[in-house]
């Protein structure tokens, strides 16, 4: 099907090309070009990330001369379509807890309590005046719960009970679950109280205390301490609904309370290998060698900051690379000469952290050799930790899981990564979204519908110059009701930001798609695709696409998640264009973790491209301010 139009048209004028332009098989698209105004060429940028080229012109019109199209008028502005930004986070308020309702709940209640009610009854005088902020909905859940409930679930016979020291157990250790300890603290009375009212007043205000915390405790770990959707539009998570009454009810029944708080954290092996991560890095060492994260350094030149990286590197030594470099090594580990014998090193040292092994050391090479601080690599984990919780707590099997920062897309079955191939994602000027979904569709040899923002920004200035440019690019265009109408019949200078025009490319060898679209579809309007643009791929940095996931591998994906092989995704490309939807439940992560484990537990660290880290951190802060100290 590939390139089909163009060998219509250009076999019969092979002669032709010949005698005007040599050899027929070089110089066809030139023919091609002069004939009929050019196109999309193989390989070219004319149309592929916002980058065309120069409008076709006759002979004789100047540079940038148009003739407009029939009753042109005049031009309208041209509004930009911009993306999401990012706020500023604002957190909740904390309200004061309103125990009003408590002193009409009624005594004996259909509840099984610890101890007779008759106690809790007494020491409710002891909540008067007493000003405990809690979040909204949990001051909210408290409330309703004693009013129906009206017994101690933390207090027996004046003391903190088992349960108690459990819940506490567990509050105190939540930093290692990537959580600020300091917003669960609560207060324990002393023991021996000698004034029964006094002691009475404290032991109420102990047990509301301690089921506020718990219940924001439950709360973070089952949804995150923020909201992500307040950060910005390429944010896009639905809330976990927290059945917090329900928890007191749990809570006051089991005498696992330990073990039930730990269950409100995410269940899957990824979250808890980011936990022995944690713990891990806080017991560790800071590095001892620093290297200048900026360094920039070719062969031939000098750096003392060379023997600190080559000092790294001859630390790191495996057998293979210490059977074929430990000697070159070994002589000149302290050289600050980036002399030839080394430029082998540093280029096996690359390849083997998977970058680029072309022999230049930059930052990148930098920070894959010598890593991060302790202190980066420990907000990193945290930061995932909370964004794991964002996410379902088991994340299914079979899935797909793309990682934005590492530029990389997995198929997971069976436990097993079966397959991963490198990705290509938006700019930081065309983000892609951090969200999750479901597969649900494979397009072979698709068309590629124009996202407005491109229409507008990128297209419409050449189609005010240019109209009929994209009849000839391989482009149709429809009205509002489905009809296909020329390009060039369209007075474009007529509209700003709203066209209310559908465009779509063509599938061809030059459609900006390829020959693959593997659809999820949601409202980002972000899908995995193909691309013809191989070389993108070659590069460290891959933040280069309008928003959507290009992968190296589409045909290997594609066969993944629809249960078959390679060779029956070829066949259906053969056949030209089709759809075919996809069978099974498969998950798929849009996900941007600069902290991740690989499936053996290993979690690697990366770049953050968009800056998100910082915008969590401003986000956690925030949350961390009203809170504030414990009431």
């Amino acid at each position: 099907m590939k390139s089909f139009a163009k060998r219509s048209v250009l076999l019969p004028f092979a002669a032709l090309a010949a005698t005007l332009l040599g050899s027929p098989h070089a110089n066809a698209e030139g023919l091609f070009d002069m004939l009929f105004g050019g196109g999309v060429r193989r390989g070219s940028p004319s149309v592929r990330d916002g980058e065309y080229g120069e409008p076709y012109r006759r002979p004789t019109q100047r540079r940038g001369e148009f003739p407009p199209p029939p009753n042109a008028r005049k031009a309208a502005a041209i509004a930009k379509i911009t993306g999401p930004t990012y706020n500023t986070y604002k957190a909740d308020p904390l309200v004061k807890v309103d125990f009003s309702s408590l002193s009409a709940a009624p005594q004996n209640a259909a509840f099984e309590p610890a101890q007779a009610g008759d106690a809790f009854h007494e020491a409710l005088v002891g909540l008067t005046n007493y000003d405990l902020r809690a979040e909204a909905a949990n001051a909210k859940a408290l409330t309703a719960f004693y009013a129906a409930n009206p017994d101690f679930i933390w207090v027996t016979n004046g003391e903190p009970n088992e349960r108690a020291k459990q819940a506490m157990r567990v509050l105190g250790d939540a930093a290692t679950y990537g959580l600020a300890s300091q917003d669960y603290l609560v207060d324990v009375p002393a023991s021996a109280s000698t004034d029964p009212a006094t002691r009475a007043e404290e032991m109420i205000r102990f047990e509301m205390a301690l089921s506020a915390r718990v219940l924001r405790y439950v709360d973070d770990a089952q949804d995150g301490r923020i909201d992500p959707n307040r950060i910005s539009g390429y944010y896009d998570f639905p809330a976990k609904p927290v059945d917090r009454e329900g928890a007191l009810k749990t809570l006051a029944r089991t005498q696992e309370v330990g073990t039930y708080l730990e269950s409100r954290h995410p269940q899957n092996a990824e979250y808890q290998a980011l936990r022995v991560e944690l713990e891990a890095l806080k017991a560790s060492e800071e590095n001892e060698v620093v290297v200048d994260s900026k360094l920039k350094l070719k062969p031939g030149e000098i750096s003392p900051e060379l023997p600190k990286l080559l000092s790294l590197i001859a630390r790191d030594l495996d057998d293979d690379m210490g059977g074929d470099y430990g000697e070159v090594l070994a002589r000149l580990v302290t050289s600050q000469d980036y002399v030839p014998e080394l430029v082998p090193v540093i280029k096996a040292a690359q390849k083997k952290a998977g970058q680029k092994d072309d022999g230049v050391i930059g930052p990148r090479t930098v920070a894959a050799l010598a890593g991060a601080s302790k202190a980066d690599r420990i907000a990193k984990v945290q930061y995932a930790l909370e964004e794991l919780r964002w996410h379902p707590s088991e994340l299914g099997d079979p899935r797909v899981f793309i990682n934005q920062p590492a530029f990389s897309a997995s198929y997971i079955e069976g436990g097993q990564e079966k397959l991963k191939t490198r990705t290509v994602v938006g700019k930081v000027a065309n983000q892609t979204s951090f969200f999750y979904d479901e597969i649900e569709q494979v397009d072979y040899n698709p068309y590629w519908g124009v996202p407005q923002s491109i229409l507008v920004n990128e297209m419409l200035p050449r189609l005010r110059r240019d109209p009929g440019y994209l009849d000839r690019a391989g482009y149709e265009v429809s009205d509002s009701r489905g009809k296909r109408i020329p390009s060039s019949s369209v007075d474009w200078g007529a509209y700003g930001s709203k066209i209310p025009f559908n465009v779509r490319q063509q599938p061809s060898e030059a459609n900006s798609l390829g020959e693959l679209k593997i659809l999820f579809p949601n409202k980002h309007a972000i899908y995995m695709h193909d691309t013809p643009q191989k070389a993108f791929f070659q590069r460290d940095n891959r933040a280069l696409s309008h928003g959507c996931v290009r992968l190296q591998d589409p045909r290997g994906m594609a066969a993944a998640v629809l249960g078959t092989s390679v060779d029956y995704v070829a066949g259906k490309l053969a056949k030209g264009h089709s759809s075919e939807k996809v069978s099974r439940k498969i998950p798929v992560y849009v996900a941007y973790f600069t902290a991740w484990p690989d499936l053996s537990g290993k979690v690697e660290f990366f770049d953050d491209v968009y800056g998100r880290d910082d915008r969590l951190r401003q986000a956690l802060e925030a949350v961390a301010a009203v809170r504030g100290p414990v009431s």
